[in-house]
């Protein structure tokens, strides 16, 4: 039987990555991550020893820590995740917080897409008068959203299993959102690393990536108010592409926005009716 600290160290070693290590063993222990630097020196039971290695042999063959444990964290919130879902990144934090800075108190939002309903849950939590409708064509993934919904006991989101748009029935809204699939179809990073688990139809979309894109912008017209705005998050270089797809929709104020490293990530317009 191992020490807690021997367990982690040598968890590391496998992984080359001490946070995944932690993450894992308080999985398996049920306790916070403060709780290891207090109990360093506890020694694991067989049975949690055991169980430990089995998720770290789990992570070796490339599984994602995120499917391992069921959760993720994101903005505020602490996320059930599952295969049927996209893992939520940080970087997607940023197409909350362009949405946050156009939202109105009171604003109708609809989230495309929403796989286990980040960003929707993330504008409902800060935006407690929203009324949001999140969308998705996957069952399974609606299945997940719901249950976050629940357990986070945010009332003020409506969920519609259908592709894209098409599940929203005519209505309207001040603010469209999504992150939508955005990899091109042969890229070779969809047979590396996370997105290996991950839904296909939740990454990639057609040969230069914009199928899905597309599709949303010209789509979106006709379920935004007057002035609303359509936001989407995109591949680093696809910035200049969203951008000219917005313009040719007729849609107005087309920008932009960089993320942490200063790469292309979210882009957007408004409808002007």
């Amino acid at each position: 039987m191992a020490e807690v600290r021997q367990a982690l160290a040598e968890a590391t070693a496998e992984l080359g990555d001490r946070l995944e290590a932690e993450l894992l063993l308080v999985h398996v222990l049920g306790k916070p991550r403060s709780w290891l630097i207090a109990h360093a020196d506890d020694v694991l039971a067989a049975l949690e020893g055991d169980a430990y290695r089995a998720l770290v042999q789990r992570r070796r063959a490339g599984e994602p820590v995120a499917y391992i444990t069921g959760q993720r964290g994101f903005w505020s919130l602490e996320l059930e995740v599952t295969p049927a879902t996209l893992i939520p990144r940080p970087e997607t934090e940023l197409l909350v917080e362009l949405a946050l800075a156009r939202a109105a108190p009171q604003v109708r939002i609809a989230d495309l897409g929403t796989g286990s309903g980040a960003i929707a849950l993330a504008l409902a939590r800060e935006l407690p008068r929203a009324q949001l409708v999140a969308t998705d064509a996957s069952a399974d993934a609606l299945a997940v959203a719901r249950r976050n919904a629940v357990r986070l006991n945010l009332r003020n989101v409506n969920f519609a299993h259908g592709d894209w748009l098409a599940a929203l029935d005519g209505q309207r809204f001040n603010l469209i959102v999504s992150n939508p699939p955005y990899i091109e179809a042969g890229d070779p990073h969809l047979g590396q690393g996370d997105l290996r688990f991950e839904p296909a139809s939740a990454l990639a979309s057609g040969i230069d990536g914009l199928d899905d894109i597309r599709r949303i912008v010209a789509q979106a017209r006709l379920h935004l108010e007057p002035g609303g705005w359509l936001l989407m998050e995109h591949g680093w270089n696809q910035g200049e592409a969203v951008r000219a797809v917005l313009k040719g929709a007729g849609y107005r104020e087309v920008f932009t926005a960089r993320d942490l490293e200063q790469r292309d990530r979210v882009s957007g317009g408004v409808w002007p009716g």
